[in-house]
């Protein structure tokens, strides 16, 4: 098994970003425009801008 050596891979934001923009999408499937669809879609953009910065800086 390999090591990260304190380093963070970039595909784990990847995943998360996925995660939070479906998790996102159900729960204004659900419930509508909430704070917590708010909250998951913040997540989602942050993430999604990490990659990339982590892509691109790198």
């Amino acid at each position: 098994m390999g090591t990260i050596d304190g380093e963070i891979p970039n595909v784990i934001f990847l995943i998360s970003a996925i995660g939070f923009w479906i998790l996102a999408y159900i729960q204004n499937k659900k419930h509508g425009k909430t704070i917590e669809t708010y909250f998951l879609l913040i997540l989602a953009i942050l993430f999604s801008l990490s990659y990339f910065g982590l892509i691109f800086m790198t």
